[in-house]
């Protein structure tokens, strides 16, 4: 059995301001913004109630935030001890963070390399779209302080993906992002809609439907003329569709219509169902009150499960319902309106070529 657990130890804190933050609109939106870092309390519970599982499970911990960062290395030593001291001798334990990359140094990377650590690195592309919407709390670029991170990143041999918020203005320059990471060398992406704020369905920099259709067919002719000549560029969604026409579910979540319960864990040991809805009124227990069980058993989280979505009536005679069902709840406002649905439009333009690639996937 696989567990996964996302946990956010700095709470909601962060050295930036970045100008579309998804988790400071959601902080804005609960009683307290941010519980501060996490107690070493919580993090016994976390670990002694989380491995509290069979000798065989693999478990996987996430840590994000805010900038997980911030809340010292140490931390992350000790979790990591207590980990080893307290698992069961078969268990297989992931790490993973994700990280502005302003913080890092030779002895985080040295200890990211050490412990296995996947690392998600945030690079919005070009230095100009970069520095425009990442920047610190004191107003200054990080776009060579990143790029530093990901050398260090490269020179101990730590594996990592860039993750790219693609807001609506960035969406405009589908060429000038490929050829970026072409030439940084990249080998994994994610790109990440930029999403309007919780009480709003518009924003200047949300990715809108049309561009999400007009960058993503743009991006994958790109990236297919690469593939075809050997040269593969993991990109997440694509990543995640091709594998689909084969009948493999995707790995990422909601992807076909079905939220799943996400144990995403703040870092005062609150737990909630999932990271774009860590509001007070989705709290589904506390990790240090309550064991696992009893928290998957909260009617929250089936609250949440099978609370209504907003749909379009491009989804009534979608020949890709199958294969997305109005897709996740919440990133769904960068795929369709009312009426027109940017992401069926991008699946028409790439599916013929999906499916040569699928029909290669070896199945097990």
């Amino acid at each position: 059995m696989n567990y996964s657990y996302l946990i956010k130890p700095a709470s909601s804190a962060c050295n930036m301001k970045c100008k579309y933050c998804f988790y400071h609109d959601v902080a804005s939106n609960r009683e307290v913004r941010s519980y501060g870092n996490m107690r070493s309390e919580t993090m016994h519970n976390i670990i002694s109630k989380t491995l509290d599982v069979e000798e065989s499970a693999q478990i996987s911990y996430a840590f994000q935030g805010g900038e997980p960062t911030l809340v010292g290395l140490e931390y992350f030593k000790s979790f990591i001890h207590e980990v080893e001291q307290t698992k069961k001798d078969n268990q297989t334990i992931i790490y993973s963070l994700q990280t502005n990359g302003t913080l890092l140094d030779d002895e985080w990377v040295q200890f990211f390399k050490d412990n296995d650590f996947l690392i998600g690195l945030s690079l919005d592309g070009y230095k100009e779209n970069h520095d425009y919407f990442r920047i610190t709390n004191q107003n200054t670029d990080t776009y060579k302080r990143v790029l530093n991170a990901l050398s260090l990143l490269r020179k101990y041999d730590v594996t990592f993906n860039v993750l790219t918020v693609l807001t609506d203005p960035l969406a405009k320059h589908p060429q000038k992002l490929y050829n970026f990471y072409k030439e940084l060398g990249l080998t994994h992406i994610q790109l990440i809609p930029c999403l309007p704020e919780l009480s709003s369905i518009s924003h200047f920099f949300a990715l809108t439907p049309k561009r999400f259709a007009s960058f993503y067919k743009t991006f994958y002719d790109l990236w297919l003329n690469d593939f075809k000549q050997g040269n593969y560029l993991s990109v997440g969604l694509f990543d995640n569709i091709i594998p689909m026409y084969r009948g493999i579910p995707p790995q990422m979540c909601g992807m076909v219509g079905n939220c799943a319960f996400q144990f995403v864990i703040e870092s005062d040991g609150s737990v909630y169902p999932c990271d774009f809805y860590v509001l007070d009124e989705y709290k589904c227990g506390n990790i240090n009150s309550e064991d696992i069980r009893q928290i998957a058993k909260n009617k929250m989280v089936r609250t949440f499960i099978e609370e209504p979505k907003r749909m379009s009536k491009a989804c009534d005679t979608c020949p890709f319902f199958e294969m997305c069902r109005g897709n996740c709840k919440r990133l769904n406002i960068t795929y369709f309106d009312d009426k027109y649905c940017g992401y069926q439009e991008f699946l028409f333009h790439s599916e013929a070529s999906m499916r040569e690639i699928a029909a290669q996937i070896k199945l097990t």
